[in-house]
């Protein structure tokens, strides 16, 4: 799914010890930073039942359904891509606000488009500010966490963006009797709004982002405010030192930069290269945004009204937000590797189900309970522990550069599957399309299943040693991966036994 799409957020907050008072501000100015995910999700989910009634007002053909939904793709790698360099140049206050504005402008032009132009000018304009808000909301939630809480707060983004999605779905629903797709659209200026509202008086810059510009004065005046001057004055000479060696860090990584591309493809990085690239491929050619982004499409095409294909599609965004607690719940207790091989499992014969459904033409109630599968598989597994799992399986040299490029696969595919499904749907039926989505499922199951090591509790070494094991590289060194390769979703005691293994085999080196 369309979601935490940047590739590697700061995960050092420059908080601590904070008394309960100063925790409460915090998670009220994290909220507010977390509308930029909500809107991303709210932005990306709309246009599914927007679409029902956007197709008759413009007399669009699947290919131009197909690109209104895919077009704001193409924003948000633009915006993505822009962001990091803007926010570092003038804050994260500030392009949180540029943010919100964008999100506000292209909600404008898709709710008063005339005709199909502007329509996606819109979208495009939407992309741009998804794109960015993807990118710079975990990165600035990490900045202002206290450590202790710093994973929920950063959950926190994953929540608003499955969150905006169910939301969408429920708008739609609100407005479906009505067929008023201008003001599904509309509702979304009420959060962007809220975001610039936020940014102009309630939020504090990042306390990092003003040390590392010369304004320790402020960052040690803002810390204070949710803890005490002591406090202040060591978090603000330690975060001065450790951006002090970032920076030398930089200079030098800079030098060898060419170096690092390089160091990417080299054989020992390879492995972790092939796997991240093949996850971000497989996590959207296995068609998960086909369901979120037409819902509404698919089931009316089980001969339902629309307004009844909306109501069914908001179960989906439900299971799609429960499933994602879930899944943040247990993550790091049953490890990521079963969590993924069970999702491909289910997915790989849910969806199955579903493209059958459409085949032999079962009940609309069969149809709904297949995709409502199909997301719950995907919401508890292979979604949210993909993102995770490409922020461990490089090694920290070329991690920042093997993530985006993991996280720039996933954009890409996103979109040619969001462009490509109405028009091949159409080409070789919805049942035949799902079949495809199918196959890549079960392809991904046995990838994972040979090559995914469990990295829950390792460090980087550690990975590298299993990676390396799994692709061939080493010899089978005191059983390396024999508890793996015993189950295919091997639970935690197996992850634990695998542990040992590369650690005895790494040490046997």
């Amino acid at each position: 799914m369309a979601q935490g799409f940047s590739a590697e957020p700061g995960t050092q907050g420059p908080l601590t010890e904070i008394p309960p008072a100063g925790l409460r501000r915090i998670r009220l100015w994290a909220f507010a930073i977390a509308l930029g995910g909500f809107l991303f999700g709210f932005d990306t989910g709309v246009v599914s039942g927007a679409l029902l009634y956007v197709k008759h007002d413009f007399d669009l053909n699947s290919f131009e359904q197909g690109s209104v939904v895919s077009v704001l793709l193409i924003g948000a790698m633009v915006g993505a891509t822009l962001a990091g360099r803007i926010a570092d140049g003038i804050g994260r206050r500030r392009i949180l606000g540029l943010i919100g504005a964008v999100f506000v402008l292209g909600t404008v032009v898709v709710s008063a488009a005339t005709g199909y132009p502007m329509l996606l000018a819109g979208r495009v304009v939407l992309g741009l500010a998804v794109g960015a808000a993807s990118a710079i909301v975990p990165v600035y939630l990490s900045e202002i966490s206290p450590t202790a809480i710093r994973g929920r707060l950063l959950t926190l983004n994953q929540l608003m963006i499955t969150a905006g999605i169910l939301v969408a779905y429920l708008v739609n629903l609100v407005f479906s009797s009505a067929e008023a797709w201008r003001a599904m659209f509309a509702v979304g200026a009420v959060p962007a709004l809220l975001m610039v509202a936020a940014t102009l008086w309630l939020l504090p810059e990042s306390p990092q982002w003003l040390i590392a510009h010369g304004r320790p004065e402020v960052a040690h005046r803002w810390i204070a405010s949710v803890t005490d001057d002591a406090t202040a004055d060591r978090l603000v000479e330690r975060t001065r030192q450790r951006l002090a060696e970032e920076r030398a860090e930089r200079e030098r990584q800079t030098l060898a930069s060419g170096q690092r591309t390089r160091r990417l493809l080299a054989p020992d990085v390879r492995p972790a290269l092939i796997l991240g690239l093949t996850l971000a491929a497989v996590q959207q050619f296995g068609g998960i945004n086909t369901i979120i982004y037409y819902a509404p499409t698919i089931i009316e095409g089980t001969g339902l009204s629309a307004s009844n294909s909306i109501f069914y599609s908001v179960f989906i965004g439900i299971i799609n937000l429960a499933m994602t607690l879930v899944a943040i719940r247990v993550v790091d207790r049953s490890g990521r590797r079963p969590l993924v091989l069970w999702s491909l499992a289910v997915m790989t014969v849910s969806i199955f189900m579903l493209g059958l459904a459409f085949v032999v033409d079962m009940n609309s109630v069969l149809t709904l309970l297949f995709m409502v599968v199909y997301i719950a598989a995907f919401a508890a597994g292979l979604g949210p522990v993909f993102w995770t799992l490409i922020g461990e399986i490089f090694p920290p040299a070329v991690r920042a550069e093997g993530s985006s490029a993991s996280t720039a696969v996933n954009w890409v595919s996103n979109f040619v599957v969001s462009l490509a499904f109405l028009p091949l749907a159409d080409a070789i039926g919805q049942g035949e399309t799902f079949w495809i989505f199918a196959v890549i499922c079960a392809f991904a199951f046995l990838f994972v299943s040979r090559y995914l090591p469990e990295t829950r509790g390792r460090d980087a070494e550690e990975i590298g040693a299993a990676l390396a094991v799994r692709f061939g590289r080493t010899g089978r060194a005191d059983g390396v991966d024999g508890t793996e390769g015993a189950a295919g979703m091997d639970g935690a005691a197996g992850a634990a036994g695998t542990d040992r293994s590369a650690r005895s085999s790494r040490t046997g080196r």
